[in-house]
């Protein structure tokens, strides 16, 4: 059978640095592989390039071959194929989204045969099928993270594109929404397209099957197939990353709780006729670490805003303490890309940070190498670097200005299973060391039950409606 997908020697470039090493791989029609590594390792490059977006300052070569047709991958040619040979879910669904449209109609713009009315139809029945009956016609800013990745899922899917490339399909996902997405991309295997998943989910790769890749520092270091590889690693990176687990982690001491920094009382939510939450009483105390659990959209994202004061509870009320300036409430945001100044390379944003509230530069250069985060990386902007390096540059960012509350939204939902240990460590230790108050969202069990004592604050079944920062 021949490949639908061959990637021949590719190579990506940034200025003095080579990013990516003569990846090589081939899929054929009604195959899947996934390519399974830590966050920077050049997973979400090899897509780009395939796809020919690379971003401004990059260069490839090597040879793409789609459907016996082969292109030089600095080629251009390969825009023409875009939606109906190749489409591509990018790792970011709030910059892959239209603002200015709503859900049903960023998918029925998907569908190639012309038909207004029964595009509409049809991404509404996708749209359902994906949970989000109630939401098909909102604009993105009043979808949760895991709503958007959803509609961005099944706006890529709706051109029937023969080659699929999705990455970071379950990123912010519930367990059960997680299911539904590999379930659906096993369908789409079935159907004899060819599958591409970038991923850092163990678990994912696992379910999906087929072939997996295991990459790091910009090359493929083990591939075939899931089983063999997963069963019986030869890899030393492949063997730590399956060893990294978050059940695996070892058990935490509580810290001792001080005085209450936040307390909200008798809180509520509501959306129209929707309610995301209501009666809802919680207190945070100095040192203390909470959960909030719940299915995707079922608020969690708002109570942090609303203890933050980024948004208005429709009931209740939230008391501070009054000797807190607002910089020392913090938040570590779901999408990272929404925290950074877009235009700026990060050496300028965290300078400005410096200056602004009169730091020393020590505690950056000691936080960097904790989270393996190279220092040439500062003179790149935001979409420059990958989204776990961005993830794991807000958390230091964050911690630069010694806050007394962090609400840590999805923390680690970009990074691999390494790199998430790693994050979660310094996140603990340095919110610890400082009597610091940390409520997290998590959608992993095993991460949440590592962090916090006790129970997590649970919310209700999925509702239509959630706001997102």
């Amino acid at each position: 059978m021949t490949a639908a997908l061959v990637v021949s020697n590719l190579t990506i470039n940034a200025p003095g640095l080579r990013l990516v090493h003569g990846a090589s791989f081939a899929i054929e029609p009604g195959e899947s592989l996934t390519i399974l590594g830590e966050t920077g390792s050049g997973k979400s490059l090899l897509s780009q390039a395939i796809m020919g977006t690379l971003p401004h300052g990059l260069t490839a070569d090597g040879e793409i071959t789609i459907d016996d047709v082969s292109t030089r991958a600095a080629s251009v040619d390969r825009r023409r194929l875009w939606g109906r040979v190749l489409a591509l879910l990018p790792q970011e669904p709030w910059l892959a989204l239209d603002p200015t449209m709503r859900s049903v109609d960023q998918v029925a713009e998907g569908f190639l045969d012309g038909r207004r009315r029964l595009a509409r139809l049809r991404s509404l029945d996708d749209l359902r099928a994906l949970g989000l009956q109630g939401s098909e016609h909102h604009y993105p800013f009043r979808l949760s993270g895991g709503m958007a990745q959803r509609v961005a899922i099944a706006a890529t899917m709706a051109g029937g594109a023969p080659i699929l490339i999705v990455d970071e399909p379950t990123k912010g996902l519930d367990a059960a929404l997680r299911d539904d997405v590999v379930a659906l991309l096993k369908t789409v295997v079935a159907s004899g397209r060819t599958l591409l998943t970038i991923t850092h989910d163990v678990a994912v790769a696992r379910a999906l099957g087929g072939q997996l890749a295991i990459m790091l520092e910009g090359e493929i270091v083990e591939q075939g197939s899931m089983e063999a590889v997963l069963q019986a690693p030869r890899h030393d990176y492949t063997r730590k990353l399956l060893a990294a687990e978050p059940k695996a982690w070892p058990a935490r001491t509580s810290a001792a709780a001080g005085r209450t920094i936040l307390a909200g009382k008798g809180l509520a939510k509501r959306y129209g006729d929707r309610t995301l939450f209501e009666r809802l009483d919680i207190t945070v105390r100095a040192g203390e670490r909470l959960a909030v659990a719940g299915p995707s959209g079922s608020g969690k994202t708002t109570v942090g805003d609303i203890l933050l004061g980024l948004t208005a509870p429709s009931e209740g009320v939230v008391e501070r303490a009054a000797d807190l300036l607002p910089i020392r409430l913090q938040k570590l945001y779901q999408d990272p890309v929404a925290a950074f100044p877009p235009r700026v390379t990060l050496r300028q944003a965290f300078a400005d940070l410096i200056a602004r509230h009169r730091m020393g530069q020590s505690e950056l250069e000691r936080m960097m190498p904790r989270l393996r985060l190279n220092e040439r990386l500062l003179d790149r902007r935001p979409d420059q670097v990958s989204g776990g390096e961005l993830q794991r540059f807000a958390l230091v960012r964050l911690l630069l200005v010694q806050p007394a509350f962090i609400f840590a939204d999805e923390p680690t939902s970009r990074l691999d299973l390494i790199s998430q240990k790693e994050t979660i460590d310094l996140l603990v230790e340095e919110s610890t060391k400082h009597g610091c108050a940390l409520l997290l969202v998590t959608h992993d069990a095993a991460i949440a039950s590592n962090i916090v004592s006790g129970l997590p604050i649970t919310l209700g079944q999925e509702l239509d409606e959630a706001v997102a920062t």
